[in-house]
């Protein structure tokens, strides 16, 4: 008796039940909303890769620089005398190959007319292939001293900041010595915030898929970069792992490394 009672009951409550878990298991999963903080996309360490002194130091840590601009010079006088050397050889070069192009035109009419021997014509011709041989060694040894020369300045490889200047004026450096770059430069363009999650987390994303970072305040769009491989440190709930996501800064504004965020995950 009872159970034909309750029966329909039990029934109607299951009907109703099914398009709730239905929705349930079709709704995605909530955003995930973690704290990170910023990085500089990369950094680019400069050191000198010849032996010198340093001729002056151009810029300070905190200070914005264009792509090519000179952020230390070293003493160039050793590479301007090997420069200008080079150079001359060049120009000699030049006067020996035109020296020995016109003795084989010398050599080859009277060749043509009969007035000299088959041999003094090839030695004419083999004079004529060492001037060009010598003249390109010379153009060659010219393009290495402009390197050597160009060498002696620091220039900036991108539009960013100043992190790091480790020289002054004056300072001696051995290039099998430097323990620390000379200058080192990051881009101002784009930053990353770093969230430290666990595996399962991790998993779930994969780079370009799009975040947002709330920096100051401010959310901005932004994507997932890069995943990380190597745990960072090991929790009672598992490895812990680097994600980070890239965004869009302003030529007006200075983020620093370290500096809080919010960061959404999708």
């Amino acid at each position: 008796m009872n159970t034909r009672t309750t029966t329909p009951t039990f029934a109607l409550c299951c009907i109703l039940l099914v398009p709730v878990l239905l929705l349930l298991s079709a709704a995605p999963a909530s955003a995930a909303q973690v704290s990170g903080r910023l990085e500089w996309l990369h950094k680019a360490e400069l050191r000198a890769v010849e032996n010198g002194v340093v001729e002056r130091v151009l810029v300070t840590p905190g200070q914005h620089v264009d792509k090519g601009e000179v952020l230390l010079r070293m003493d160039q006088r050793e590479a301007r005398a090997a420069a200008l050397e080079a150079a001359a050889r060049v120009a000699r070069g030049v006067v020996g190959l035109e020296d020995a192009e016109r003795e084989l035109e010398r050599t080859q009419e009277l060749f043509d007319r009969g007035l000299i021997a088959v041999e003094e014509l090839k030695d004419a011709e083999l004079n004529q292939a060492v001037a060009v041989a010598e003249l390109e060694s010379a153009r060659a040894a010219q393009a290495a001293a402009d390197i050597l020369l160009e060498r002696t300045e620091l220039r900036a490889p991108f539009d960013g900041i100043v992190v790091a200047r480790n020289a002054h004026d004056g300072a001696v450096i051995y290039k099998t010595l430097q323990q620390a770059p000379l200058v080192a430069v990051a881009p101002t363009d784009r930053m990353l915030a770093r969230v430290l999650v666990t595996s399962d987390v991790l998993r779930r994303y994969r780079p370009g898929q799009p975040a947002k970072v709330v920096v100051r305040g401010e959310p901005r769009e932004a994507q997932v970069y890069s995943l990380g491989v190597e745990a960072v440190r090991i929790d009672p709930d598992g490895a812990v792992y680097e994600l980070d996501v890239v965004f869009e800064s302003r030529p007006d504004e200075i983020l620093r490394p370290s500096e809080f965020v919010q960061v959404t995950l999708p």
